[in-house]
């Protein structure tokens, strides 16, 4: 995936100036961002603060790394399974 321009705090913080009322164009040409990754950004972060988009980072590592384990996991079963069934 490709890492943005911008951290969390930074994209917050350009959704806060929205909030408080500026133009969403001219927030995004002023921060060289389109209106879709403004729009993205909204539906992802809106309403957040910093610590609450860290702590979902950390959620998302930690979901990333399950979800491997759980293939890991279920493939070796399978193989497991496979080995079995032949020796029956």
């Amino acid at each position: 995936m490709k890492k943005s321009r911008f951290t969390e705090e930074q994209i917050i913080k350009i959704l806060r100036e929205v909030e408080a009322g500026r133009m969403e164009k001219d927030v995004c040409r002023e921060h060289g961002v389109t209106l879709s990754t403004y729009y993205n950004w909204k539906s992802k972060y809106g309403g957040m603060e910093a610590s609450n988009v860290k702590k979902l980072k950390e959620l998302e590592e930690e979901n990333r790394r399950l979800k491997t384990m759980f293939a890991d996991l279920s493939l070796e079963h399978r193989i497991v399974k496979n080995i079995l069934e032949k020796k029956l």
